[in-house]
C-alpha cells in the first residue's frame, strides 16, 4: 500500500509538472499583444523625443489611466534623456507637471508609485554596467574594443558607467520597459538604424514577441508618423530575418 501511495504521489507530481509547463508555454504563445500599460509607454516616449508637447498631454493622461504611476512616467522622462538629450527630457517633465496640476484641479488623485531602491553593490559602476548590458544582449562582452568604442574609448566608459549602471540600476522601470522607451525614442528621432537594430534585438532577448514588436511599430505609425513606422518596420524585419 505504501508503494502504491508513493507511485500516486509521483504520478501527481508528473501531471502537475506537465500542466505547469503547458501553461507556461501557452502563456508564451499568447503573449502576442502589448499590455495597455506597455502601449501607453510608446507615445509618451516618442512624443517627448519629438518635442510634440501638445500631443504629449493626452498621451500622459492615457498613461496614467492605463496604470502607469507618477514615478514610472518620471522615470521614462529621465531614461530617454540619454537618447534624445536633456532639453527634450526636461520639457517632457515640465509638460507632465502641467498635466498633473490639471488632473489635481479636477479632483483626480494619481498613484505616486515606488522610488528607486538603494543600490547595495560593491562592484564599480563600470562592472555593474557591463554586467547589465551583458544581461540585456544575452552574451559576454570580452576582448578588445571595436568600432566607435575603440575610436573614442571615453564614450564606451560613459555608456557602461552611466547609462547601463546609473540609469539601468534604477528599478522603477523593468529592463523590458526601458527597452520599450529606448526603441520608441530611436524611432521618433530617426536616422539611427544601427542603434535601433541593436535595441530591437534586445527587446526580443528581454521577452517581447515579434507580434508585440509589430504592434509597437503600429503605435509608432499612429502617434509619430508613417515615415518613421516604415523605417522601423524595415529594421524590425531585418532583425527577425537574421534571428531565424
Amino acid at each position: 500500500m505504501k508503494e502504491i501511495g508513493k507511485l500516486a504521489l509521483i504520478l501527481i507530481a508528473v501531471i502537475c509538472c506537465f500542466y505547469g509547463t503547458l501553461s507556461a508555454q501557452n502563456t508564451m504563445e499568447t503573449n502576442t499583444t502589448l499590455s495597455e500599460k506597455q502601449q501607453s509607454i510608446v507615445p509618451i516616449a516618442a512624443l517627448t523625443a519629438k518635442g510634440e508637447l501638445e500631443q504629449l498631454k493626452p498621451a500622459l493622461n492615457a498613461g496614467l489611466e492605463a496604470g502607469l504611476t507618477i514615478n514610472e512616467i518620471k522615470e521614462i522622462m529621465v531614461h530617454l534623456y540619454a537618447y534624445c538629450g536633456f532639453p527634450r527630457s526636461i520639457r517632457g517633465l515640465q509638460t507632465f507637471m502641467e498635466v498633473l496640476d490639471e488632473r489635481k484641479a479636477k479632483g483626480i488623485t494619481d498613484e505616486t508609485g515606488s522610488d528607486a531602491s538603494a543600490i547595495n553593490d560593491e562592484r564599480s559602476k563600470y562592472d555593474r554596467g557591463k554586467a547589465n548590458l551583458e544581461e540585456l544582449i544575452g552574451r559576454t562582452l570580452d576582448g578588445p574594443q571595436r568600432a566607435y568604442a575603440a575610436f573614442a574609448p571615453v564614450i564606451e566608459i560613459f555608456l557602461k558607467e552611466h547609462l547601463f549602471s546609473d540609469i539601468f540600476d534604477r528599478d522603477v522601470l523593468s529592463y523590458a520597459e526601458r527597452e520599450l522607451v529606448t526603441v520608441s525614442v530611436i524611432c521618433a528621432i530617426g536616422k539611427a538604424e544601427p542603434m535601433l537594430r541593436s535595441h530591437l534585438a534586445i527587446c526580443l532577448n528581454v521577452g517581447y514577441s515579434p507580434e508585440q514588436l509589430n504592434e509597437f511599430v503600429g503605435i509608432i505609425k499612429s502617434t509619430v508618423g508613417k515615415k518613421e513606422a516604415k523605417a522601423a518596420l524595415a529594421v524590425l524585419n531585418e532583425v527577425l530575418d537574421n534571428r531565424e
